[in-house]
């Protein structure tokens, strides 16, 4: 199998108000422990796991090469700009294409926490055979321990387990839902959190991809034969649409199975994961760095530089960078998203 980490841009949601300091922040934002790091050591220890590749953007690529060890550098892929998954995994894709179209690959976000070896490669196996057993796209979903709103959902089909425990066709993907909403998934038993790990063989992409995102498909050939020449792409990539891979591809296949899993899993691509993973001092707040709260509960302050004080709040997450500060309630963490389009479109694209 050939792991594909998704890696900074397009592959993770976890970035700092400040583009300055993204790479330490995406690299080391548990204590001093790297999140990447940890994604390819996971991965090595698996065993049908034959190759790593890491794709990322050109801000990152001189940090992970420094920084990560076990990837050789020829196999840290870089995206001319970040244009969302599905055309990210479509460019690692041709890259394999070209040496063994017939690969199983398996797509590992850069920023998740993962605790229990032996079902995480269990999870893997049972989605390597499917992959292998025809023009299946398989992904890995989630039980979930709560009803969050923080990540989307999987509904599955429980009378269409596969030949394998716990694999069965997808009924339809869901967005981040509300409380309520999330509360109804968690009650009916059949939907699981979708982790963003997916896996097919690599022709089975391109076929799938030719059939409902035709566009792409179209660019990636174009790029196919620049890879094949050793000619710059920027040219063809620059005219590739964003689109993720869920709403591009997979909530319009039908070919499409999830393998729940019960390994213990967190986003950390949200800060209000940071709540489920990092231990909170005796008034139930967490700093990490230079800062202190006072009369306030369930706070998180992300601060290296310089001192940051909460007085009187309860749920609220400051993040503190060289030339930023984000201040948000938790409830609304999920939708910073909104605060970047807003940056992005009136002029402060210097510290997204």
């Amino acid at each position: 199998m050939k792991c594909v980490i998704l890696a900074g841009g397009s592959g993770t949601r976890f970035w700092p108000l400040s583009r300055k300091s993204y790479p330490k922040q995406l690299l080391k934002i548990v204590g001093d422990t790297s999140m990447l790091q940890m994604t390819v050591d996971r991965l090595k220890k698996v065993k049908k796991v034959t190759d790593i590749y890491i794709i990322t953007r050109k801000e990152l690529q001189q940090t992970i090469s420094e920084e990560v060890v076990g990837v050789p550098i020829q196999n840290i892929i870089v995206e001319p700009e970040g244009k969302n998954t599905a055309p990210a995994i479509g460019l690692i894709a041709t890259y394999l294409a070209l040496d063994d179209p017939d690969a199983i690959m398996g797509i590992f976000p850069a920023d998740h926490l993962v605790v229990g070896h032996f079902d995480f490669e269990s999870s893997i196996n049972t989605a390597d055979h499917l992959a292998r057993k025809g023009e299946n796209l398989v992904t890995i979903g989630i039980n979930p321990s709560h009803a969050s709103t923080a990540y989307g959902y999987i509904q599955y089909d429980e009378n269409s387990e596969e030949d394998h425990i716990d694999a069965y066709r997808v009924r339809t993907f869901a967005e981040k839902p509300h409380k309520k909403l999330a509360e109804r998934f968690i009650e009916s038993g059949d939907f699981v959190w979708n982790a963003g790990m997916f896996f097919w063989r690599v022709s089975t992409l391109m076929n799938s991809m030719a059939k409902k995102m035709p566009e792409l498909k179209h660019s990636l050939d174009k790029i196919s034969n620049l890879i094949a020449k050793n000619l710059p792409i920027d040219d063809v990539w620059k005219m590739i649409k964003p689109e993720s891979i869920d709403y591009g591809l997979l909530e319009k296949s039908e070919n499409i199975f999830v393998v729940r899993s019960k390994i213990k899993w967190n986003d950390i691509g949200s800060w209000s994961a940071l709540f489920d993973v990092l231990t909170a001092n005796e008034s139930e707040n967490i700093v990490r760095g230079k800062g202190v709260v006072m009369e306030g509960k369930n706070n998180l302050i992300y601060s290296q530089n310089k001192h940051t004080s909460i007085l009187g709040l309860d749920n609220v997450i400051v993040i503190n960078t060289a030339d930023a500060t984000l201040v948000v309630s938790k409830e609304k963490v999920e939708n910073v998203k909104d605060l970047v389009s807003f940056l992005q479109e009136n002029g402060f694209e210097d510290i997204i």
